[in-house]
């Protein structure tokens, strides 16, 4: 069974704008690079960066919780640092997530966007090292067959941007839920890296939200169960073998 990856995505702030890019390295036992590396909390999460526990993302900023975050359009610029964040009708600032000044800015343009909606105060959370803000503690890569998300669109009836599943790995090539073959457990190589099959990945009502207008259009949970018999879509892995993954690598099983 062979694919090829089309696009491949990190979100440095959970909850955030997805950022393409051309190639990573993903090393053994590790998280996606730089993927979910902060979270804002709403209000005291209970979160302890000495000793780092899996917390429920409805204690942050995500999608699930407030749908108008997609408007809001972020950008890490790994060369500087810089911090871009702005939401469409031009109101935004630069900061940076790696001094408290800036990760203060960052709260104070939220805050303000969200304003009532946000019943607790923001706060920019890093996660520590060998943690991530991960909806699944062991979610540590995403991998998303597109034949499969354009299944679901056909039997829905509605266009569907696959970035609203937020995955790490985007492929194509397979057949339609061809993915439902694979094993936890299972080995596959992505790039010249290898990755172990964790589980398939639950979705929830983040993927409800239109990701240009910031409002919920598609009971997608609902869709699954109804034309599919499922609430399942992606799959997590975890890093088996360190290697590189760049626009056009194979995935083989």
């Amino acid at each position: 069974m062979r694919a090829t990856v089309v696009s491949i995505y990190r979100h440095p702030v959970k909850g955030l704008t997805p950022e393409p890019m051309s190639t990573v390295t993903l090393e053994a036992g590790a998280y996606f690079p730089h993927d979910r590396e902060y979270a804002i909390e709403v209000g005291p999460s209970g979160f302890d960066p000495e000793n780092p526990k899996h917390i429920s993302k409805q204690r942050f900023t995500v999608l699930a919780r407030f749908p108008s975050l997609a408007r809001v359009k972020t950008r890490l610029d790994d060369a500087t640092g810089a911090f871009h964040v702005g939401d469409a009708h031009g109101f935004g600032v630069v900061t940076r997530l790696d001094t408290e000044d800036g990760r203060a800015a960052l709260e104070r343009f939220l805050q303000a966007f969200l304003g009532e909606d946000a019943l607790g105060k923001l706060r920019v959370l890093k996660s520590p090292q060998d943690y991530r803000f991960m909806d699944h503690p062991q979610g540590y890569v995403s991998v998303m067959n597109l034949a499969s998300v354009r299944s679901v669109a056909q039997a829905i009836g509605q266009e569907i941007d696959p970035l609203r599943f937020r995955a790490n790995f985007y492929i194509d090539g397979l057949k339609p839920w061809a993915e439902d073959d694979w094993i936890v457990g299972q080995k596959i190589q992505l790039g010249s890296a290898d990755l172990t099959l964790f589980k398939p990945i639950v979705r929830c009502i983040a993927t409800h939200v239109n990701l240009d207008t910031g409002e919920r259009d598609i009971d997608m949970v609902a869709q699954l169960r109804e034309h599919f018999c499922r609430d399942t879509r992606g799959h997590y892995f975890s890093v088996a073998k360190t290697g590189e993954v760049a626009l056009g690598a194979e995935l083989t099983t």
